[in-house]
């Protein structure tokens, strides 16, 4: 402190002031260190919890060099594992609501639940039949199960013959073969054969006859059915070479985006369509880009000669199909066309349909709450209709180039993208066209029948699909829950795709897929996800025999690798197509193994 003369002034009582002024920082930082105890022991609580969950695993060098996993070797699962679905997992049905068939949907474990172990096969599971000829037979030990074959063998679904299952073609509605079928349903819809319909989706889809039929037709279609009493729909349909996944229309949305099939069917696939206020068609109209179609066949269609054999009567199914055409028209369908038993209704390209429901108190009214028309990742369906953005005017159906131009042109959605635009898609396809011809060059097997069902875990546009699309293959794109949304851009282009978080198991039985390609799926998403777990998951879907393609930086390529020892694959590092030395291939096999037990 200064004196009047500006000179530093000293207080005569010196030590009376010192000795206050020690006690008080004393205090003060005694009280701070106690403090200090309080609030950071809970973050070293939280730090320790973090070390024993994960750091014990993964070790950082010191020297910055790429990540070191310590060495593990996972154990067997039983036998009553070997067509584990760990989201879809009939044991724990009964936890949840019956609402809507809700306990059909996705309910994963907790992680405390979650197995850390390799799913077996089978007994006698044999290496599947290689396409074409597995779209008619698949081996009867790789899919153990006769529900199908002796409750609706009248159907012709699928036969059993010796050691084989036989596929003729038939289902509910067309137990004389599903040719004939589509051949109606292409004379009802001619855009079926002139590659303006490309992308579809089939809800219950049995043995996923019609969506096998449609891929000679050039018709790429996701079959879609539960894990249910009719016993691995699905897993048939993916052991025959067919895309098909997991689901069903419930009380979640699909995990699509909105506008994004060209066709959606339904062949007595028994949703009750026109319950709980049409809510399951609003979803429909939700999926199916403007100008798209949805088919129905099967009640209450044709049923002025069909209803005696639904145990019901005249009066009541003439009811369900004007309640049903009522609800249709609320949701700017209009019927386009039927014949026997097949009705295709045309979702509206014209947005003056949607401003009639600007109407106060009209049912169904537009979506207004701030939910996203593309988030469809565990977000419950809305009694709303989604509309169409007035802004994209290259939406419809009628505005897309016809397949194939339609896979080399940018779609106008890429602009909702950050930092999307046209040269973005052409510089994606142009190096993924080098990528494939590396891809080729360490796996050759990619390109023949020993490579069937692919799985793009972390796409971006498309473009590992787009450059294989004249390979003897189909490949499921899948765009990260947590990253940009991309995956409008991929159906856009007449690829299929879905979202999917892989913190989780993806919603497919074990065995399903010939070849998984990641593309630094650890590098973006270790922060969330465990890396054991997502190794093992890729062990669960990938077939006996199958390959892993895991791009990635040089960073976590040596943890990968030890995780994929740890789950007895046969692994081998490669360099990149290019020099820069950042990034790094490893190609895996799985082995062919049978549980001890």
């Amino acid at each position: 402190m200064k004196g009047k003369d500006g000179k530093h002034a000293y207080n005569s009582n010196k030590n009376s002031r010192t000795v206050p002024m020690v006690l008080i920082v004393f205090v003060l930082c005694g009280v701070s260190f106690y403090l200090g105890q309080i609030f950071c022991s809970e973050k070293e609580s939280y730090e320790n919890l973090e070390v024993t969950t994960r750091d014990s695993e993964y070790s950082k060098p010191m020297d910055g060099g790429p990540l070191k996993v310590a060495s593990i070797s996972f154990p067997e699962c039983g036998t009553e594992f070997q067509d584990y679905t760990p989201c879809t997992d009939p044991k724990r049905w009964k936890k949840y609501s019956k609402l809507r068939l809700s306990f059909f949907e996705r309910h994963c474990p907790p992680v405390h639940e979650r197995k850390e172990c390799l799913v077996p096969p089978p007994d006698g599971y044999k290496v599947p039949i290689r396409w074409p000829q597995s779209k008619n037979e698949c081996w009867y030990r790789n899919v153990p199960y006769d529900w199908i074959n002796k409750q609706k063998s009248n159907q012709h679904w699928l036969v059993k013959q010796g050691e084989k299952f036989h596929f003729p073609g038939g289902g509910t509605m067309f137990p004389d073969g599903v040719s004939k079928y589509v051949d109606l349903m292409v004379d009802l819809i001619p855009g079926m054969k002139d590659g303006t319909i490309r992308t579809a989706i089939d809800t219950g889809c049995g043995v996923a006859s019609w969506g096998g039929d449609l891929l000679d037709r050039g018709i790429l279609t996701i079959s879609l059915a539960p894990r249910d009493n009719h016993e691995a729909q699905v897993q048939f349909a993916l052991e025959r070479g067919i895309p098909a996944i997991l689901g069903i229309i419930s009380t979640q949305r699909l995990p699509f985006p909105s506008n994004s099939f060209d066709l959606a069917h339904c062949s007595r696939c028994l949703i009750p369509w026109t319950e709980f206020g049409g809510i399951y068609l609003l979803e429909i109209h939700r999926i199916v880009r403007p100008g798209g179609f949805w088919v129905l066949s099967g009640p209450p269609v044709n049923y002025q000669h069909r209803w005696r054999g639904w145990d019901t009567t005249i009066e009541e199914q003439k009811a369900n199909f004007e309640k049903l055409e009522k609800l249709l028209t609320s949701m700017c369908f209009k019927l386009y066309n039927m014949k026997d038993d097949i009705a295709v209704w045309q979702k509206t390209s014209n947005n003056d349909c949607y401003k009639k429901l600007d109407t106060p108190d009209v049912y169904p009214p537009k979506c207004d709450d701030g939910t996203e028309p593309d988030s469809a990742w565990y977000t419950p369906i809305r009694s709303c209709i989604v509309t169409p953005n007035p802004n994209l005017k290259k939406l419809a159906l009628d505005t897309l180039p016809k397949w194939p131009e339609r896979l080399n042109t940018a779609p106008e959605r890429v602009i909702q993208i950050r930092r999307g635009s046209e040269g973005v898609v052409i510089t994606d396809t142009n190096e993924w066209t080098k990528r494939i011809k590396h891809y080729k060059k360490l796996l050759p097997a990619i390109g023949t029948p020993e490579v069937r069902n692919v799985m793009d875990m972390n796409t971006k546009f498309g473009g590992f699909a787009t450059t294989l699309v004249d390979d003897p293959l189909w490949v499921m794109n899948v765009v990260s829950s947590s990253a940009p949304n991309t995956l409008p851009v991929v159906f856009d282009r007449g690829l299929i795709g879905t979202y999917h978080d892989w913190c989780e198991a993806f919603s497919t039985y074990p065995r399903t897929y010939d070849l998984l390609h990641l593309d630094g799926l650890f590098s973006s998403e270790s922060h969330r996800c465990e890396m054991k777990y997502v190794i093992l998951e890729m062990d669960r879907i990938l077939r006996p025999n199958g390959y892993a393609i895991i791009r990635e930086a040089d960073y976590y390529i040596d943890a990968v690798a030890t995780l994929a020892k740890g789950v007895r694959w046969n692994c081998h590092k490669e360099d990149a197509e290019s020099s820069s030395g950042k990034e790094k291939i490893l190609i895996c096999q799985k082995k062919l193994w049978f549980a001890k037990n």
